[in-house]
C-alpha cells in the first residue's frame, strides 16, 4: 500500500528513532500491508534524511518482527502463512501466561483499575481500529510491571508480527456472544485477586480461542 506523506525533516541523531517510530505506527495501524515493499529512497525523501538513519530504522523494526530485510535486495513488511501464525499463537499461548505470572504480584491497584477501564471501553465500542488499539494496550499493559531479560521482548515481537492478521480476523469474525469481553473481565478479576493460576488459565484459553478461529479463516493469509 502506498503511503503519501509530507516531507518531515529530522534533526541529526534522532532521525533513526523518529523514522522507526513513525513507520512502526504506520505498519501497526495497517497503512502497510504484509509483504509490502518499503523503499529506502522513499523514506529518505519523506524524512529529508540520509540512507544511514533509514537503514538504522529498518534494522530496529526487523528486530521487533515488523520488517523483513533481505541482504542486497530490500525491505518488506513481514508477512505470515497460516502455519506461521498458528505456530506463533501456540508460542504465545504458552509464554504469555508465564509473563503474566511475573506481573500479577507487581501490578498496582491503579494499573489494575486501568485494565478494568480498558476492558469496559472495548465492550462499549464497535470500531475495529479502536478495539485493536485498546486490546493491545490492555494485554501489553498487563505485562508492564515486571522486568524480564527475554520474555517481554519476545512477547512484544510476537504481537507485532501477528498484528495485521488480528485486524483481518476482526474484520471477518465479530463475536456476538461477548466471549472476548467476558474473558477480558475474567482476566482482570483474577489479576485483582492476585490469583496467578486462574489468570494464566484465562489468558491461555483466550489466546487459544483466537488461534482456533484464525485457523477457520485461511483466506486471511492469501495475498
Amino acid at each position: 500500500m502506498s503511503v503519501v506523506s509530507p516531507v518531515i525533516p529530522l534533526a541529526h541523531g534522532s532521525a533513526g528513532l523518529r523514522i522507526a517510530d513513525d513507520l512502526r505506527r504506520a505498519i501497526l495501524e495497517g497503512q502497510y500491508a504484509p509483504g509490502a515493499r518499503i523503499r529506502q529512497e522513499d523514506l529518505a525523501e519523506r524524512y529529508a534524511a540520509s540512507r544511514l538513519p533509514v537503514r538504522e530504522a529498518l534494522r530496529m523494526l526487523e528486530s521487533e518482527g515488523l520488517v523483513t530485510l533481505v541482504a542486497n535486495t530490500g525491505a518488506w513488511v513481514t508477512s505470515l502463512s497460516l502455519a506461521d501464525c498458528d505456530e506463533m499463537y501456540q508460542i504465545r499461548e504458552r509464554i504469555e501466561p508465564l509473563l503474566l505470572r511475573y506481573n500479577v504480584p507487581l501490578l498496582s491497584e491503579a494499573q489494575i483499575d486501568h485494565l478494568d477501564a480498558l476492558a469496559s471501553q472495548m465492550e462499549s465500542g464497535d470500531d475495529i481500529e479502536h478495539f485493536l488499539a485498546l486490546d493491545r494496550e490492555f494485554h501489553l499493559g498487563a505485562y508492564d510491571a515486571a522486568s524480564t531479560t527475554l520474555l517481554g521482548g519476545t512477547v512484544h515481537q510476537l504481537w507485532n508480527r501477528t498484528q495485521h492478521y488480528r485486524r483481518a480476523f476482526m474484520q471477518v469474525f465479530r463475536p456476538s456472544d461477548g466471549s472476548v469481553h467476558h474473558e477480558h473481565h475474567l482476566l482482570v478479576a483474577a489479576i485483582r485477586r492476585r490469583d496467578v493460576d486462574e489468570a494464566e488459565r484465562v489468558l491461555a484459553a483466550h489466546i487459544r480461542r483466537t488461534r482456533f478461529e484464525l485457523a477457520r479463516h485461511p483466506e486471511i493469509f492469501i495475498d
